[in-house]
């Protein structure tokens, strides 16, 4: 009896903890999630969510066709290129960049010529600038119309010709010749602008611009650069008969060059030269030549020794 009592009692325990987990599992506070049957079952988790690529496509048209991101992009672009044009009108008030084109527009024949003619300007006859529906030609199909391209390049090479002069005498040093560079940069500047003054005192009507002034001033720098160069190679005589020469030479470049510009047309065409505004232009123009020499020995004498 009672061995079958204990048998009895020993059946009914999982009975029990069955009717147990029944209870517990009914109320819906179960402690741990039954996630055995997931990787079998729908995947209801990513079944509602597009894909990658074209969610971005959705997002993007989304975004184009919003009307105001539309106006937005527009009103951007306009402000952009307001700003644009500002900035150019501004800017070529100050620095003409359309006409700076103009004077760096050479090739190498032009610049041959041109150092040849700085040279040696006895032997040229026409000295007049061409133009085609009242525009002067490029300086490349004129050898007489003025250019930027050989003063930049002769005031560059006149520093480094300066600097090899100075280290030849163990003088060089790099403060040295940034004053160098500066001194001749700066009574660049003042010649260009007493000839501006001289010609609005003179009250002078003509076409030559500050770019032309400056580009004139600037041929002084091949003279230069000949003459020190001579001065290194062949000595103290040779600096002084190279210069002599390429002063000389100069001269007769800015005397015919400046009469076209400065002269009245008679004086242009040769004829006597009459009345106190024509004398006056004659004596700037020959001024304005005679400066040049002056130029050349004072930012020279002192690199040979």
């Amino acid at each position: 009896m009672d061995y079958t009592a204990a048998q009895s009692g020993f059946r009914q325990q999982p009975d029990m903890r069955q009717r147990t987990g029944a209870m517990d599992g009914s109320d819906g506070s179960q402690l741990f999630e039954d996630t055995s049957g997931v990787g079998f079952g729908p995947q209801t988790g990513y079944r509602n969510q597009p894909a990658g690529p074209q969610a971005a496509g959705f997002a993007g048209q989304t975004l184009l066709s919003d009307p105001m991101s539309n106006l937005a992009m527009a009103y951007g672009s306009s402000l952009a290129t307001q700003g644009r044009e500002m900035v150019d009108k501004n800017l070529d008030r100050f620095i003409p960049i359309s006409k700076l084109k103009y004077y760096f527009a050479v090739d190498t024949v032009y610049v041959g010529k041109k150092l040849g003619l700085l040279v040696f300007p006895y032997m040229h006859e026409n000295w007049e600038v061409s133009y085609q529906q009242d525009t002067p030609v490029a300086p490349r199909f004129d050898v007489n119309a003025p250019d930027l391209y050989i003063p930049a390049m002769g005031f560059i090479t006149y520093v480094l010709v300066a600097g090899l002069a100075l280290g030849t005498q163990n003088r060089f040093s790099p403060e040295l010749l940034g004053v160098q560079a500066s001194s001749a940069f700066v009574w660049l500047i003042m010649e260009v602008l007493a000839v501006l003054l001289s010609l609005y005192l003179v009250t002078v009507n003509t076409d030559l611009t500050t770019i032309d002034l400056l580009a004139f001033s600037g041929y002084k720098y091949v003279g230069m650069i000949v003459g020190v160069v001579a001065g290194l190679l062949f000595g103290r005589p040779a600096y002084y008969l190279s210069l002599l020469w390429c002063c000389v030479a100069i001269f007769v470049f800015m005397i015919r060059t400046l009469r076209l510009k400065l002269l009245s047309e008679a004086a242009a065409e040769g004829r006597l030269v009459r009345g106190t505004r024509n004398q006056l232009r004659m004596y700037l123009t020959m001024s304005i030549a005679a400066a040049q020499p002056i130029f050349m020995y004072w930012l020279t004498y002192h690199l040979i020794r």
